[in-house]
Parts: structure tokens; C-alpha cells; sequence
């Protein structure tokens, strides 16, 4: 019998993390497009960047029927964060357009990302954006695929403080350490230790 569920972030009751989201104004709008594959995942990220943002939204899907609504959003920009040769570093607005982003985040490993882009072409043709300079991971849980990988609500977070400098979002990362340290927590030290290189 699977234990009783918070119906907010889909924890279970005794690891609730909702007393640790915020909810914090934003001039860009988020849209976060996750691939059906990541809602069971124990470190859900793109949802609690979706549920710490009042101007955020999560979907859930391999192919977003209602993609081509959901980017006319009027009074937004719709910009793909997604690495590339193509891809322009993130500026703060008002160094160069001060039209807020609407940012589209695609959520799922590199490969479903990937996918996510290519069975949805409307995607594919936004332009791209990217972080400059990214701050470490701290997700300590995940082996990064490449230097600079970050968990999608790290990417959201260091995104929306590039753009909208100098406010900062950090608290947004609240519920992410919690759910990391508890992790480790229920893993063991030695084990974290012995499998992640934790020192």
C-alpha cells in the first residue's frame, strides 16, 4: 500500500516540502514542459520551480497539443532555454530588451529534452538562451553528464537571477537542499560518501 501523498508537491505526508516553497513574483514567465517520464522521479525539481513561482507554470507531456497558445502569450517574449552553438547568454533587461521572456525550460534528461524539442517544433524554432556562467550544481545526488549541468530548478533560478538582477530567487532553492539532505539522510553518510565521492 504506497503511503499517503501531499496533493501539492507529491511528496509523501512526512517529507512534505510545501512549508519550505515560496512564492515569489517574477517579471519572466516560466514554462516549464516536462517529460512524462520525470513525474515520479523522487527529486521532481521542474515542480517546485513551477509551484515557487506565482508566474510559472508546469506541463506534462510528450507532445504539447496547445504549444503554439501557450507561446503567444501577449506582453512576452518566448525564448528556448537550451544549450547550442546558436544559444545567446542570458542579459539582465534592460541592457538589451526590456520585453520580458517568456522561458521555456524543457524538464528530463538530456536524451528526453532532446526529444522533447524534436517531437514539438515549435520549439525548435524559438531562439535560445543560456546561462554564461553557471554557479555549480549543488545536486549532489546526480552524476553531471557534463561540466555546468545543472537540475532544471537551478537552471530557472540562476536564469531569473541573470535576468532580473538585482532581485534574487535563491529561496527557490530551499526545498531542493531540503530534499537532497534528506535523501542522504535515508541513504546513509557512508553510502553517499562511497557512491558520490561526499567528503
Amino acid at each position: 500500500m504506497s503511503r499517503p501523498r501531499c496533493e501539492r508537491c507529491k511528496r509523501a505526508l512526512e517529507h512534505c516540502l510545501c512549508s519550505l516553497i515560496p512564492r515569489l513574483e517574477s517579471r519572466t514567465r516560466v514554462l516549464l514542459l516536462q517529460h512524462p517520464s520525470e513525474t515520479a522521479h523522487a527529486l521532481n525539481t521542474a515542480r517546485l520551480a513551477a509551484l515557487g513561482l506565482v508566474n510559472g507554470e508546469l506541463r506534462v507531456a510528450e507532445v504539447f497539443a496547445d504549444l503554439e497558445a501557450l507561446l503567444a502569450l501577449p506582453g512576452y517574449r518566448p525564448v528556448l532555454l537550451f544549450p547550442g552553438e546558436e544559444a545567446q547568454p542570458l542579459t539582465a533587461y534592460g541592457e538589451t530588451d526590456d520585453t520580458p521572456l517568456l522561458l521555456v525550460v524543457p524538464d528530463g534528461t538530456w536524451r528526453k529534452a532532446r526529444k522533447l524539442i524534436y517531437l514539438n517544433p515549435l520549439l525548435a524554432a524559438l531562439p535560445r538562451v543560456t546561462l554564461e556562467q553557471v554557479t555549480p550544481s549543488r545536486y549532489r545526488l546526480r552524476k553531471a553528464p557534463e561540466a555546468g549541468a545543472l537540475s532544471t530548478l537551478e537552471a530557472v533560478v540562476q536564469s531569473l537571477n541573470v535576468l532580473e538582477a538585482p532581485v534574487c530567487f535563491d529561496a527557490l532553492l530551499r526545498p531542493f537542499e531540503a530534499l537532497i539532505e534528506g535523501q542522504i539522510r535515508a541513504m546513509g553518510w557512508e553510502t553517499f560518501a562511497r557512491n558520490h565521492g561526499g567528503d
